[in-house]
């Protein structure tokens, strides 16, 4: 197994620490062998070298079996609005450059935790859906996009071909044909030309998949039904921006953005990486929660190495750290809460007793 390690900034060398922690003590329970390189990425690449995604980082990437990656952000930039170079272009570049065309983030709940989501139990107990979002086209990708010479006018463009369209909805089918077999496919076609592509595209694909029941919903109603009903979902797939922002609405259903792990899937190397930010209040104090991290290290096994039993492991040692309390600050009751290095220190220890 030979992984690459981009900490990137922030928490994000404190939490792929304890991933990393993690994967070696999985390693050593089943005997397999372990290579990784750290690259630099996001702000501390710009630093370093002036690029957030530079050549040597990629290289790394493309030479290995999978990417287990941190966060990218820093105030530094988030504050400069004008800044020509942003760690954020590295996130578009890693994705453009590996192929990175799908983003696959499960959304499930956990038992101890029902109590810290916004929503009632009744609503979220039981909620278990998967997004995926398509993830190099877009809005994000779409040229031309800048300012105009006076500074007055912005713009951005939002671009998308048959092509990209028809490889994430057969994917997204593949995964309903594993799970429920209920695919609900998310868009604005009332408005947007290239959501009007979309739905054209999946009705064509909806014909192939006679076993899955197919639904179209536009992406303003399914920002309300996932709050309403989340266990009417089973598979969702949405476009580049839509998917960023129901993604991290769901997010909520857990009671913690830092539970949610995340796969970036696609045509070369694949990279795992919790769903939330760079967090950057909370870099070098020790108390971010590494479970997102841990559980993306799980992710990693399943999909990139094909070794279920690995990644069932973790999320095993995971639940029993929820239901020991042994916790981060952000999900602790009354009780103590963790340091970061406390939380994946526990879940190596019960992996090595288990």
């Amino acid at each position: 197994m030979n992984i690459a390690v981009l900490p990137g900034d922030g928490i994000g060398p404190e939490i792929v620490a304890q991933a990393l922690a993690v994967t070696q003590a999985v390693c050593r329970k089943f005997g397999h062998e372990l290579n990784y390189k750290e690259a630099l990425v996001g702000a501390v690449a710009i630093d370093a070298v002036g690029d957030p995604y530079p050549a040597d980082t990629h290289e790394i990437c493309m030479e290995s079996d999978a990417v287990l990656f941190g966060a990218i952000g820093s105030p530094k930039y988030d504050n400069n609005p004008s800044a020509k170079i942003r760690p954020e272009q590295g996130l578009l570049a890693m994705r453009k450059k590996l192929g990175l065309y799908a983003n696959i983030r499960p959304v499930t709940t956990f038992p101890s935790l029902i109590h810290k989501s916004p929503l009632r139990a009744d609503l979220v107990e039981g909620a278990d859906f998967m997004c995926i979002r398509e993830l190099t086209g877009g809005i994000y990708f779409g040229r031309p996009q800048g300012r105009s010479e006076d500074g007055l006018t912005a713009y951005d463009t939002c671009v998308y071909t048959v092509e990209e369209i028809e490889r994430i909805i057969r994917l997204a089918y593949d995964y309903a044909l594993k799970r429920r077999k209920k695919l609900t496919v998310v868009d604005k076609a009332n408005v947007l030309c290239t959501s009007r592509l979309w739905r054209q595209v999946a009705q064509q694909l909806e014909k192939e998949y006679p076993e899955v029941e197919t639904e179209y919903m536009f992406v303003d109603n399914a920002a309300m039904r996932i709050i309403q009903w989340p266990k009417s979902f089973d598979v969702l797939v949405t476009e580049n921006m839509f998917g960023d922002i129901l993604t991290d609405e769901a997010s909520v259903i857990t009671g913690s953005l830092g539970m949610l792990p995340s796969a970036s899937i696609g045509i070369h190397t694949s990279v795992f990486e919790p769903i939330h930010g760079s967090y950057p209040q909370a870099a070098g104090k020790d108390i971010a929660n590494p479970l997102a991290t841990i559980l993306s290290a799980a992710l990693m096994f399943e999909y990139a190495f094909g070794l279920p039993e690995e990644g069932k492991l973790i999320r095993e040692a995971v639940d029993a750290s929820l239901a020991a309390k042994v916790v981060t600050e952000d999900i602790a009751e009354a009780g103590k809460a963790y340091k970061t290095s406390e939380v994946g220190k526990w879940i190596v220890e019960f992996i090595e007793r288990k």
